[in-house]
């Protein structure tokens, strides 16, 4: 009985000091990057208010226009989220100028 109870003390010091020791490295290491990214969501910020949000034709996504991937055709420029989905669109407007 007294064993057990030996280990039971040790195993409460190990998991004891194994908290001081990651309380301790977060005091000292400051804030990581991913805490730095929640506060920044927290937080409002100016530059946030004044974007405009334009939809891909392809996938109904609606991007931050500084953010999307712009296509002209013809007079009319385009917004894509991704290149994938620009490269869809490009190529089926292809398609329908070689049948029409």
């Amino acid at each position: 009985m007294e064993i057990l109870a030996r280990i039971l003390r040790f195993l409460f010091w190990v998991v004891v000091l194994s908290w001081s020791i990651s309380l301790l490295k977060r005091l000292f290491s400051g804030p990581r990057q991913g805490d730095r990214q929640q506060n920044d969501a927290l937080q409002p910020t100016t530059e946030l208010v004044g974007r405009r949000l334009v939809r891909d034709p392809v996938c109904g996504t609606h991007v931050a226009e500084e953010l999307a991937i712009a296509a002209r055709t013809g007079n009319e420029v385009v917004h894509f989220c991704s290149t994938e989905c620009r490269d869809r669109y490009l190529c089926k407007n292809q398609k329908l100028a070689a049948n029409g």
